[in-house]
């Protein structure tokens, strides 16, 4: 029987691709990291997939649709509620009392077992296998407190949750495996990983070489993984290899010891080093022929795609509660540090930098609460998703250097001191879950994909036809050719033209905010013309204008986050809150436009930095106090 990848062996990003005249190498392992995308869409009802989800209708759309840019606060089954705070509790204990981490500084195996019993490993797996069946809508602004304690042990459960063994076995588990491997999931007897990156397959999944070759009932596992997060003896992971020259999904439980089979590599590694991340060596390693994963449609890059969404929002919600307590340093520092016979909570350049953390914070917190309520409404959601890592990882690693360090001095470079102690940890979310430029084009190509099928595809495959390189409309012959299937676009161009802007149905909210909203919406109806216009410009060689797809992503990102984080402000009772999401918004503006700001932006986000020094932020009260080093 064949395939549905055989049935349809040409992807969009392969056709373009090679009528661009890229060699077919090239065209062939797009087109099959393309493919994969597309067996993943077919994962979702119609109308939760790509070209229906809420970034994509808010610039094809005529009108964007507000309401499925609007979270709602989720509700958390009491039994749900009581893990989390009991968790939180743990993890708060142990940072105070300063006995999370091992002599090896890893988080101790005493912290992980207090950690299970409580059921924090198994927030997302289903009752039915020992779990607490969280809402995801819940679970991850979960992370986002208890990265305000400690990210390392937020990100431990984000692994073992979201990228890990919980998702795929979940998802594409038969009830078999379900059985045999979620109760152990759940109860933490098993924590889990995700082996994927290769010493030459990270961003270029088809140059994947880790083969499984099946001997009766087992498969005999040869290869090499590298950067693996939450490697070591006994656990489990995912395994993406190929068999039969086919990418496919092995759930591993790795040996108790090393042997000739398999090996841990250990390297120094400045980020994560609170937790383990080695690489994985397979030298004939046996695996049940029962652990392998099959998807209903498509292989293991299925399997790999699926799950990393989940795994983006947790990122957003771990780096908003690191922005937190970045913030909480700030604050007790700005008042203790004298300058010139005045304390530097007074100076305006350090209002300024904690009104722009607020907002910054406000903006993560708003994507986190959409994003995973979308995927609980069953969305796709790689759009939106992909918004948040980037814009999570992004503000934390501007928080920490140009805001945080910058505040804190030389002082931030002390051992002890969260900055410097946690600098690399700031900055390596850029690459997690996808290098964020990377994905800047990924979300780029979701965004053109149905526009170029429908309208351009056809006519470059007509041209290409025909022999013509360089269309002449003046050309008759040219003209001819065109006028065969260049009908609905010239439709579409006209109608794009002559249709009126629909205002957004906002919902009751402060003018300030509204304004702000209302900005976002036009812009982002306006962005149809601008990319088509790219489109038309470059054709088929657009995939080689890699800063120009980057450029209009990111433009497109900051729209969504203007009007996600307005939204979101605006359901808070919180004043500040408002505030300092007027405060991104007017940031936002200014990079959108090219602007300087103005007095009256200096003077709002100063007089927000004021107001939070004094009477503090919400969410702050999680955090246990760092200590001022060197009080001299």
């Amino acid at each position: 029987m064949p395939t549905e990848l055989e049935d349809n062996p040409t992807s969009f990003a392969e056709t373009a691709l090679t009528l661009g005249g890229k060699s077919a190498e090239e065209a062939r392992r797009t087109g099959a990291v393309d493919r994969a995308d597309e067996q993943v869409e077919r994962l979702f009802t119609p109308e939760h997939q790509t070209n229906r989800s809420p970034a994509h209708r808010a610039v094809w759309d005529r009108g964007v649709p507000v309401s499925e840019f609007t979270s709602t606060t989720p509700v958390v089954p009491p039994e749900v509620q009581r893990v989390m705070e009991a968790s939180l509790a743990i993890a708060r204990r142990h940072v105070t009392a300063r006995t999370l981490f091992d002599s090896a500084g890893k988080v101790g195996d005493e912290v992980l077992a207090e950690l299970a019993a409580e059921g924090y490993w198994g927030l997302l797996v289903d009752k039915d296998y020992g779990g607490s069946g969280a809402p995801f809508a819940a679970f991850a602004p979960f992370l986002g407190r208890m990265a305000t304690i400690d990210g390392t042990v937020a990100g431990l459960a984000s692994i073992h949750g979201c990228i890990g063994a919980v998702d795929p076995v979940q998802t594409f588990g038969t009830p078999e495996q379900r059985a045999k491997f979620l109760p152990r999931l759940a109860s933490g007897e098993s924590l889990s990983g995700f082996a994927l990156t290769e010493p030459c397959a990270g961003s270029d999944l088809t140059a994947l070489c880790t083969t499984a070759r099946l001997e009766g009932d087992q498969y005999i596992v040869h290869g090499e993984k590298l950067f693996i997060s939450n490697a070591a003896l006994g656990r489990t992971v995912g395994l993406v290899c190929l068999i039969d020259e086919r990418p496919a999904v092995l759930i591993v439980d790795l040996p108790s010891s090393e042997s000739d089979q398999f090996q841990l590599k250990t390297y120094g590694l400045h980020a994560l080093r609170h937790l383990h991340n080695r690489g994985l060596v397979f030298n004939g390693l046996r695996v049940p022929a029962e652990n392998r994963l099959t998807p209903p449609r498509g292989d293991g890059l299925t399997i790999a795609y699926h799950g990393l969404n989940r795994g983006r929002v947790t990122l957003c919600a771990n780096a908003a509660g690191s922005m937190r307590q970045l913030l909480a340093s700030m604050i007790p520092w700005a008042k203790f540090r004298v300058t010139y016979g005045a304390a530097i909570e007074k100076r305006e350049l350090v209002q300024r930098r904690i009104g722009e953390l607020a907002g910054l914070i406000v903006g993560a917190d708003s994507l986190v609460a959409w994003c995973s309520e979308l995927l609980d409404k069953g969305y796709r959601g790689e759009m939106e998703c992909i918004v948040a890592k980037i814009f999570g990882s992004e503000a934390l690693k501007h928080a920490a250097i140009e805001l945080a360090m910058k505040t804190h001095g030389g002082r931030s470079f002390l051992h002890g001191h969260p900055v410097g102690d946690n600098l690399h940890d700031f900055l390596a979310p850029c690459i997690y879950e996808g290098e964020g430029e990377m994905l800047s084009m990924s979300f780029f190509k979701s965004l053109v994909k149905q526009h170029g099928q429908t309208y351009f595809e056809p006519i470059g495959k007509t041209l290409a036809a025909a022999g013509i390189k360089n269309p002449n409309p003046l050309n008759p012959r040219h003209a001819l050719v065109l006028a065969r299937v260049a009908r609905p676009y010239l439709r579409w161009q006209i109608a794009e033209r002559l249709r009126w802007r629909t205002a957004p149905e906002l919902p009751a909210m402060p003018a300030p905010l509204r304004r702000r909203a209302e900005f976002a919406c036009d812009e982002l109806q306006r962005m149809s013309r601008e990319i088509d216009g790219t489109l038309r410009k470059f054709q088929l060689k657009l995939a080689d204008r890699q800063c120009r797809m980057t450029e209009l992503s990111r433009r497109c990102q900051d729209l969504i986050v203007m009007l996600c984080s307005s939204l979101y402000a605006a359901r808070q009772s919180s004043e500040v809150v408002h505030h300092a999401a007027e405060v991104l918004g007017d940031s936002l503006r200014h990079r959108l436009a090219n602007e300087r700001p103005d007095n009256k932006f200096y003077r709002r986000v100063t007089q927000l930095g004021e107001a939070i020094a004094e009477g503090g932020f919400p969410g702050l009260e999680e955090i246990v106090p760092s200590e001022i080093l060197m009080r001299y």
